[in-house]
């Protein structure tokens, strides 16, 4: 499933990649309040965001050393 996640991921523009993130970042703001208020009840959706996350920034990652490639 993460493949296909990051396969499709690979096809957004840099501007929805970007809004991803953000709202990524925003969920696991949430998740962490709920977290810390004993309110969070599926304690696996904290590890699955930062998880989302760091696929993200990975294939932001990757686009940025691509262009510096690409520069040289």
């Amino acid at each position: 499933m993460a493949r296909q996640e990051l396969a499709e991921i690979r096809q957004w523009d840099d501007q929805r990649l970007a809004r991803e993130i953000n709202e990524a970042y925003r969920a696991l703001f949430t998740l962490r309040f709920q977290h810390a208020t004993r309110q969070l009840e599926n304690y696996r959706a904290l590890r699955d965001a930062r998880k989302r996350i760091a696929r993200l920034l990975t294939v932001k990652r990757e686009r940025e050393l691509a262009r510096l490639r690409g520069e040289s």
